[in-house]
């Protein structure tokens, strides 16, 4: 990780993009992510050789509630703790400065979600369910 560099803020669109992509996220148009980045209260960057490499966001109402989202890394870089660096990070701006009992929420997919339970995540069921839909304009 030493040559790695971890930085507050949120990716640029296109830096933005291309990880989500990369990391087999959902593809974002850049009017989507125009859109929703400036949104972010709270992101991170990982830089390595002077690109990004890595990202994650907390989006929220800065009081009660705040999601974690675009955890992504470039395959060449995973395996190596950023994913863990990258959660370490949002975790410990949130212990700062959410306000005490607000409500994070994320979603894991597959084996990511033994990242999210060292930080004290848990699964909801049955007690609730996690719920998606997306936004589809007729035809």
């Amino acid at each position: 990780m030493d040559d790695y560099i971890i930085e507050p803020g949120t990716p640029g669109i296109e830096d933005y993009r291309r990880l989500r992509v990369a990391a087999g996220l959902s593809p974002k148009t850049r009017d989507q992510a125009s859109a929703g980045l400036p949104n972010t209260w709270y992101g991170v960057t990982i830089v390595h050789g002077g690109g990004v490499v890595g990202m994650g966001r907390i989006i929220g109402d800065g009081g009660t509630a705040f999601q974690i989202v675009d955890i992504a890394l470039e395959p060449a870089h995973q395996g190596r703790g950023l994913g863990k660096a990258i959660m370490a990070a949002l975790m410990e701006h949130l212990n700062t400065n959410a306000p005490e009992g607000a409500y994070v929420s994320l979603i894991a997919d597959g084996d990511a979600r033994h990242l999210y339970a060292k930080y004290g995540f848990e699964p909801v069921m049955p007690a609730s369910i996690g719920m998606a839909l997306q936004v589809t304009r007729p035809a």
